[in-house]
């Protein structure tokens, strides 16, 4: 059972919130969400759920890279941790979990009531999980077929576009047109970083504003925010980020090559 919600392009399904035995069906994105609306800040939300500091700054990107519109509005290195609150869009989506969470626990209820509670594991969601770093959501705004190739050029939500090169069978088998919703799913090892006048082979050359940068040992992670609202992230040596200045509110583009990029769509 699942509630469609067509203005955020989102679902919930009928075990939202819900816990059986050792499993679990994960609602913490949006219990990080409502923590985030209490308490203002990206540290003191992941603090009330359990959750890292870094763990809950992933969350949110991907929350908002998959929104058709930001739904955390975010500002690095608050006082308390780094500053965020909800659109409008956010607190709207919120609210329609509230509400259904509260529909879930009459329907639970009535499944106890019923004795059909063992039956609740095939109807458990599935959360699709993979190493690439980087899940943007858009639709396919065209598609140039070859022989053995095809390239797709994906409008990104907010605006952005992606060039993908992937096999023309692969076009078939996920049955790609004009329109058709797809993911777009980048490792961060693969994206390049660089200023607007650097030019490399990459097809996809997209400029934003450096949100953050995580220091490591060797290597940094950093986050662009690029201007429709998508978040790219890469991984580059700690001399890198020195040697092209890097710097959280700085100006960046990450080049990514059309063959780096791999499509997806739901099953």
């Amino acid at each position: 059972m699942s509630i469609y919600s067509e203005k955020h392009n989102a679902s919930f399904t009928g075990s939202l919130g819900l816990k059986l035995g050792e499993g679990e069906v994960s609602d913490r994105r949006l219990r990080l969400l409502a923590a985030l609306e209490q308490t203002g800040s990206i540290s003191g939300a992941a603090r009330n759920i359990g959750m890292t500091y870094k763990a809950a700054w992933d969350a949110i990107d991907a929350i908002n890279n998959l929104a058709d519109r930001p739904l955390v509005a975010t500002r690095h290195g608050g006082s308390r941790g780094g500053g965020a609150e909800l659109t409008e869009d956010g607190r709207q989506l919120l609210s329609a979990w509230r509400r259904l969470d509260g529909l879930q626990r009459e329907l639970l209820a009535l499944f106890e009531r019923e004795r059909i509670t063992g039956q609740l594991d095939l109807i458990r969601k599935i959360n699709v999980k993979t190493s690439a770093r980087n899940h943007l959501a858009g639709k396919v705004k065209t598609i140039t077929r070859g022989p053995v190739n095809s390239e797709v050029v994906v409008a990104l939500n907010g605006g952005d576009e992606l060039v993908a090169v992937i096999t023309s069978h692969s076009v078939e088998g996920m049955n790609l047109t004009e329109g058709s919703d797809v993911h777009s799913l980048i490792k961060s090892s693969f994206v390049i970083l660089g200023d607007a006048a650097s030019r490399t082979s990459a097809r996809n050359h997209l400029c934003g504003t450096v949100e953050r940068i995580e220091t490591g040992a060797i290597n940094s992670e950093v986050v662009v925010a690029l201007s429709g609202g998508a978040r790219i992230t890469a991984v580059v040596t700690n001399e890198s980020v020195a040697s092209l200045g890097l710097r959280e509110g700085g100006k960046s583009c990450a080049q990514i090559k059309a063959s780096h990029v791999i499509l997806g769509v739901d099953a």
